[in-house]
């Protein structure tokens, strides 16, 4: 039964941002939509921070493992932009977007939230990090691609659509089409051959060099 308590406080306090707000949030409003007595919020948490900060966690859990299995059966970028769109609609749809946007805001004026948004944030850029080292792996890009640096990009680009949408939908259709240019551009490389792909990659190595030639620090 504690258990199950706990579990209803964290979907409560979910709810009530997607509802409500971050700001206005409160131990009373989380117990009424969890349906429980408010004294149980602090017997579970120590505070109503500390509730916010599990229940980042708990929906980051949730919504990750709902697209863990197909992240892991992304074999190409275009599959991977496919499955983002997806992505996109239902977590609007749903609500989540809300719930993200509450909380990146609230991390700015409550800094105890900072590290409970940022380590849900992680569970999608481990998720995406892993797909996109896995699709660019036989492409002319892998060698000069931070995959690590890229997954953190495209998470923040993700988080940026979402919001953006709520004020230009077609602005978003449109960044969303850009990606999918960028990847049909991947693909392309991908069929070349060997001697085109080599010219590629030797283009690609004085780009580079000249690029960090030029950077003062």
């Amino acid at each position: 039964m504690s258990a199950d308590t706990r579990t209803r406080l964290l979907a409560g306090a979910l709810h009530m941002i997607t509802e409500q707000g971050i700001a206005r949030v409160s131990a009373r409003s989380i117990a009424a939509a969890a349906g429980v007595n408010q004294a149980l919020v602090f017997y579970h948490f120590k505070s109503v921070d500390e509730l916010l900060s599990a229940a980042c966690r708990h929906g980051a859990e949730q919504r990750v493992a709902v697209y863990r299995e197909r992240l892991n059966r992304v074999r190409n970028l275009g599959e991977l932009l496919e499955l983002g769109r997806e992505l996109h609609a239902t977590e609007r749809a749903d609500g989540n977007v809300a719930v993200l946007a509450q909380l990146l805001a609230g991390a700015q004026t409550q800094p105890r939230l900072a590290p409970a948004t940022a380590a849900g944030l992680a569970l999608w850029i481990d998720e995406i990090e892993g797909a996109l080292a896995r699709v660019l792996a036989d492409t002319p890009l892998a060698e000069f691609v931070d995959v690590p640096g890229l997954a953190r990009a495209t998470a923040a680009a993700f988080i940026g659509l979402e919001l953006y949408e709520g004020v230009d939908a077609n602005g978003a259709e449109r960044a969303l089409d850009a990606l999918e240019q960028l990847s049909a551009l991947v693909t392309v490389l991908e069929e070349l051959g060997p001697v085109a792909r080599r010219a590629v990659r030797a283009r690609v190595r004085r780009g580079r060099g000249y690029s960090s030639a030029r950077d003062p620090s």
